[in-house]
């Protein structure tokens, strides 16, 4: 059933973005998915409209004020928008020595500024409405900085305080705002080449049916966040497989 609602994916990436676009298509929102680069979406758009579902890519790059702006204001005007997801990444590992300070600027743009932009206009848009969710990808770093990530755990935990900044000031006005801590590797290519690359195919072997996370199994956490009742709203959910130490 088509509804009359927007979800705009931010951060529309091949795997965890790709699965939370194509989650809220099968349940009849109008997508709309950004990325850097805007030929990458169209495997997306054509899945999911293949699927009888409805997408939009546009190219955007989250760090600039105007494309957020207007990539979510289009969204808007396509259908009220209701759910906000920012995913972008920036996950680099650089020695502190290494770290220049055009790295740290970078990784801080696009991993804590473009989600203050993204939650600031989300916001924006959805008060009229009188509701709405957003949501924010998360990850280990968000929570303590590790050797060789001082610019992605320091911009992951600002993300962090941004998204609990908004939700306290937000929730009161029903819009749910909520981070998730992705504590695990996902099940992609780009992780098992990383895998290999360290181990050899002897650790690839050793890897364990549901080891890794499945990007289907993350998109539906996003989904159920959106669906919660609003007198028992979560605000940080930690996701990870059973077999990751914690």
């Amino acid at each position: 059933m088509q509804r009359n609602a927007s979800v705009a994916v931010i951060g529309a990436g091949d795997f965890i973005g790709t699965a939370i676009a194509k989650r809220f298509a099968a349940e009849g929102y109008l997508v709309f998915a950004g990325r850097r680069t805007a030929d990458k979406l169209v495997p997306l758009k054509q899945a999911i409209e293949a699927a009888g579902g409805r997408c939009e890519g546009r190219a955007l790059d989250a760090r600039k004020e105007d494309d957020i702006t207007a990539f979510l204001a289009e969204a808007d005007a396509a259908a009220p928008l209701e759910v906000c997801i920012f995913n972008a990444g920036a996950n680099v590992n650089f020695p502190l020595l290494d770290t220049t300070e055009r790295v740290f600027r970078k990784v801080w743009e696009m991993a804590c500024y473009a989600g203050f932009l993204t939650a600031r206009e989300a916001a924006r848009l959805m008060l009229p409405h009188g509701r709405g969710t957003i949501l924010f990808t998360g990850a280990t770093a968000s929570l303590r900085g590790g050797v060789g990530y001082a610019a992605f755990a320091s911009a992951k935990a600002g993300l962090r305080a941004v998204a609990q900044s908004a939700a306290r000031e937000l929730g009161p006005k029903n819009i749910h705002v909520a981070h998730l801590v992705i504590d695990a590797g996902v099940d992609t290519a780009f992780v098992r080449e990383r895998i290999k690359a360290r181990g050899g195919e002897a650790a690839l072997a050793k890897i364990e049916p549901d080891q890794l996370m499945n990007p289907e199994s993350v998109a539906n956490a996003y989904w159920m966040l959106h669906n919660q009742a609003r007198d028992g709203w979560t605000f940080e959910l930690d996701l990870r497989p059973y077999r990751e130490p914690w």
